[in-house]
């Protein structure tokens, strides 16, 4: 009798452990946001034009446009699809709507969602929302901002989509852990004895630029390994995201070892420079962002960029091999079927040389992205074909064609060959490599866009 009371005891000690441990994790998600995004109840005149101008370079530079325009719809009204690994997010409305957008929104609120990632109801935001990095935003910037928004965008009433994460992976109450973990307040600070150029640099590469949010490894809760430069090289070092390989930026043999300032600087604001050219979410990101830079803050996030070192065990040069592939495929001497599909399907636009032609067709002989460890990026161009930048720097828009036509097999053994030819040394592409990439292109969640909103 005496050990069944102690088992009940136990039994009912543990259950009020556990509801105690519920009420404490759930009341913790909730309370995060109130204690690390404090409200900040200051007046800011929205109607200054100063003000206005400033809020819309820092909104091109922030790229804000790219992410809340679905294809086809109206900008700032969201709708655009995001894969994430539990569902698909659709961007929201951030136009000055009061029902639909952020209309009803005072500063403190932008503020908390810009800065902080907290709704206007004190919900946590998804980190699809780059306000990881837009934590470093000065006050002056976000003030800009919010003038911007709310003074010289047209409202629009679009409703939002729901995202399609099933309960209960779509409760938010844990996106409030997952900030205070890694999303806690901080601000901007210079690299060691920065030039006011490369602070500058800086400054929009980690903050407006979000750039770490594509090209930096994210880890097992999907947070950014890191948010600066540091000693373990994982700033800027590449990434995969949404089927894309984002390169590394960083001064080493897959990243920018072979590019000059001036060459970094000329592909953020056209898409292209003597080296390639820039395809699907970066050219987006030329197109909106990129080609809005003056020329000052294009050379600084150019003079930041390449000062970051080499990550541990990658040269800090981009060796240049031996080419034994030209002379063969002049002479017709290599019969392997990588060779003969690359000969009839890219050499009249990348010729027999791999060197392409500058600002029309990309090198790959010696291309940071087609030698990388990760051929994503190859895979889904040849699959899925592309278009350059528009931007006013060149009159023409090269497209490459798709090659989805083609079997797996084809494809790897062409990309196989451009990955080991002309003096590049990278692993082969696999049929498998091929195929996932090609399902993962088929199911690719289509953008929302109301039919009377086209």
């Amino acid at each position: 009798m005496g050990v069944e009371v102690s088992v009940m005891k136990f039994l009912k000690f543990g259950v009020s452990a556990v509801a105690i441990g519920v009420v404490v994790a759930v009341g913790g998600g909730y309370l995060a946001p109130v204690v690390f995004a404090p409200r900040q109840n200051i007046s800011v005149n929205a109607a200054d034009p100063a003000l206005i101008e400033r809020g819309r370079t820092v909104a091109q530079a922030s790229d804000c446009v790219a992410c809340h325009t679905a294809a086809g719809g109206k900008a700032f009204t969201g709708g655009r699809a995001m894969q994430t690994p539990i569902g698909v997010i659709y961007t929201t409305n951030i136009t000055p709507d009061k029902a639909a957008g952020i209309g009803g929104y005072d500063f403190a609120d932008f503020e908390r969602a810009v800065r902080h990632g907290v709704r206007k109801d004190g919900a946590p935001l998804y980190p699809a929302m780059p306000y990881v990095s837009y934590a470093v935003l000065t006050d002056g910037d976000v003030r800009a901002l919010y003038a911007y928004f709310v003074s010289a965008v047209q409202p629009v009433s679009q409703p939002n989509q729901a995202s399609t994460i099933p309960w209960p992976k779509n409760m938010r109450w844990p996106l409030g852990w997952w900030q205070a973990l890694f999303a806690g307040h901080r601000s901007f600070t210079p690299p060691r004895e920065a030039t006011p150029e490369v602070a500058r640099g800086a400054y929009l590469v980690e903050g407006a630029g979000h750039c770490g949010a594509c090209h930096t490894p994210r880890g097992a809760a999907f947070q950014e390994k890191a948010l600066k430069n540091g000693p373990g090289g994982e700033f800027l070092s590449g990434s995969n995201i949404d089927g894309w390989y984002a390169k590394s930026l960083r001064r080493e043999d897959v990243g920018l070892a072979s590019w000059s300032q001036a060459e970094i600087a000329d592909f953020l604001k056209t898409g292209r420079n003597a080296h390639t050219a820039a395809f699907g979410s970066m050219a987006e990101v030329v197109e909106h962002s990129g080609q809005h830079f003056n020329d000052a803050d294009a050379s600084a996030i150019a003079a930041y960029l390449i000062g970051l070192p080499a990550r541990p065990g990658h040269a800090a040069t981009s060796p240049k091999g031996e080419d034994a592939t030209t002379a063969k495929l002049y002479d017709s001497a290599d019969h392997s079927p990588g060779a003969l599909g690359y000969v009839a399907q890219c050499a009249p636009c990348h010729h027999m040389n791999g060197r392409g032609t500058p600002r029309l067709f990309p090198a790959l002989a010696g291309n940071a992205v087609v030698v990388t460890d990760d051929p994503s990026s190859l895979i889904q161009i040849a699959l899925a074909g592309g278009a350059m930048a528009r931007t006013p720097a060149d009159k023409t828009r090269p497209s490459m064609p798709e090659l989805a036509r083609l079997d797996d097999r084809a494809v790897a053994d062409i990309l196989t060959f451009i990955r080991t030819s002309w003096g590049n040394k990278a692993s082969p592409v696999s049929p498998g490599n091929v195929a996932a990439m090609r399902g993962a292109i088929a199911h690719k969640p289509l953008d929302y866009v109301p039919g009377d909103a086209k």
